[in-house]
């Protein structure tokens, strides 16, 4: 469970502050070629695929930071590309925000690293690979190690170092890279290639998975025990905070200097693995840039990598896949929707980037009934997302007497949370919701049917801003002072 899911919302809403993250590693560009096999060639006994569609996307350093830019951050890239049009077009497929390749250093004649993929059917058929694996020239490390010291100097909230074995992240450019992040107290996060760990030494952790811990500590990957040891020694010995693996469908392990949590894995259909280390390590660095203990900050990278896993090609999570993960998941569940103002505020807000209509209603709901629920729903059809403004227990004393609320405000905001057609919940201490109205500025306004629009509070305020006014119909001989009024009698 979520130690901190009120945390865990705000920064979603917020697109994780907007931090600014770095990103060292071999970058590369994927390939796809998309088609159908109706037969095998008669030339050789080989499939014939039928191309019906061609798409490029970043991979390897370039996923990762495609990744964070999805999430809301700002990524700059750093690594290697050739001149050659396959580096043009790496840097087409960025366009559109949130990326900075500008210290991406060129090297003439060595090419633009490139995997070609052949999908026929949703399944991959066929990966073609151009790459030069050499090691950079010392120039080139010299570039890359500057531009990262810059950059952490500038106010960098996370480094990723995203090593695929191809030459970037060489043992200089690490210690190098490491170091400068250690001295401004910024995390560093590894996603590490081959079987020799040193160069990671003084990381804030890193994260294989299982065959690549197995083959790192020279331990059977079916011998969970001592895997878990011998990763909890690694940590020690490189000076980790700690060490995540992940274990396929069995989710992933956190190992700490005290503890070892398991998390159990979310993805219900998995088609194509490719890609959800990427998006993993991104949402575990944008936590951690934000401040998120690494428990937590794993169990959201968790469901990110859920959510990739059951897409076919290597394709970043987005930001609302995320959100709604995360709504969805039992530890959140409907307590996560009771929100502060300013939660509230930062969620409309981002609803309406995502072109949603956000509705608004409120009252005092104190014994919640079938005329409640009835409105409610009228409510969320006026839109695509409601809030609920709900009186707080003062407010509702002032305007019903003395013995009202019957349900305190933290009883009555559960009850709203729980309903499907209730998005956020949000208590206000006013007698009337026109601040609340006037700090979420909803796009549509719903009372019932029995307030005529020049009474209900508010209507001007969202008309001025080119909203709506919605008059639902109520369920009649339904009240909460009628429900009352039975129970006396």
């Amino acid at each position: 469970m979520f130690a901190a899911p009120d945390l865990i919302l705000r920064l979603l809403d917020s697109r994780f502050e907007r931090r600014t993250c770095l990103v060292i590693g071999d970058v590369m560009l994927d390939r796809y070629l998309w088609g159908e096999v109706s037969r095998i060639s008669p030339e050789a006994p080989v499939p014939v695929l039928r191309v019906k569609r061609h798409s490029v996307n970043l991979g390897g350093a370039g996923n990762v930071a495609r990744n964070l830019a999805e999430l809301g951050l700002f990524a700059t890239l750093i690594g290697v590309v050739g001149d050659d049009v396959e580096a043009s077009l790496l840097r087409q497929t960025c366009a559109g925000g949130g990326m900075d390749l500008s210290s991406l250093h060129v090297i003439s004649g060595r090419p633009t690293i490139t995997k070609t993929r052949i999908v026929g059917a949703h399944q991959q058929m066929l990966r073609l690979d151009v790459e030069d694996t050499s090691p950079l020239p010392g120039s080139a490390e010299e570039a890359i190690i500057v531009a990262a010291e810059a950059r952490i100097a500038g106010g960098a909230a996370a480094v990723f170092l995203s090593d695929y074995g191809k030459g970037v992240v060489s043992e200089r450019v690490a210690r190098a890279v490491i170091m400068a992040a250690q001295a401004r107290h910024v995390p560093v996060l590894v996603d590490p290639k081959g079987v020799d760990y040193a160069k990671y030494a003084g990381a804030t952790t890193v994260t294989p998975n299982l065959s690549e811990l197995a083959a790192a500590t020279a331990v059977d990957r079916e011998d969970l025990d001592k895997l878990i040891a011998a990763g909890g020694e690694m940590r020690k010995r490189l000076g980790l905070d700690f060490l995540t693996f992940t274990r396929g469908e069995h989710g992933i392990t956190v190992i700490e200097a005290d503890h070892v949590t398991h998390i159990p894995a979310q993805a219900q259909d998995v088609f194509d693995v490719s890609g959800a280390g990427d998006s993993c390590i991104a949402v575990l660095g944008a936590c951690l840039a934000c401040g998120v203990h690494p428990v937590d900050a794993t169990r959201l990278a968790n469901l990110a990598g859920g959510i990739v896993v059951g897409k076919v090609g290597t394709v970043p999570v987005t930001l609302a896949e995320l959100r709604d993960r995360t709504m969805a998941a039992p530890e959140i569940g409907y307590a996560g929707k009771v929100r502060t103002r300013e939660q509230a505020a930062i969620a409309c807000e981002a609803w309406r980037r995502r072109g949603q209509k956000v509705v608004f209603t409120n009252g005092c709901f104190d014994i919640l009934h079938a005329g409640h629920v009835h409105m409610l729903e009228e409510a969320r059809r006026a839109g695509d997302r409601l809030v609920v403004g709900l009186n707080a227990d003062d407010s509702v004393r002032r305007l019903k007497g003395e013995n009202r609320p019957v349900n305190n405000q933290a009883d009555r905001a559960s009850l709203l949370a729980a309903l499907a057609s209730v998005d956020a919940v949000v208590v206000f201490g006013e007698d009337t919701p026109l601040e609340l109205i006037k700090t979420l500025k909803p796009d549509a306004l719903v009372k019932g049917a029995d307030y005529s629009e020049d009474q209900i509070v508010g209507a001007a305020e969202v008309r001025s801003w080119g909203g709506t006014i919605v008059r639902a119909q109520l369920l009649e001989g339904r009240s909460t002072t009628g429900t009352i009024g039975k129970m006396k009698g």
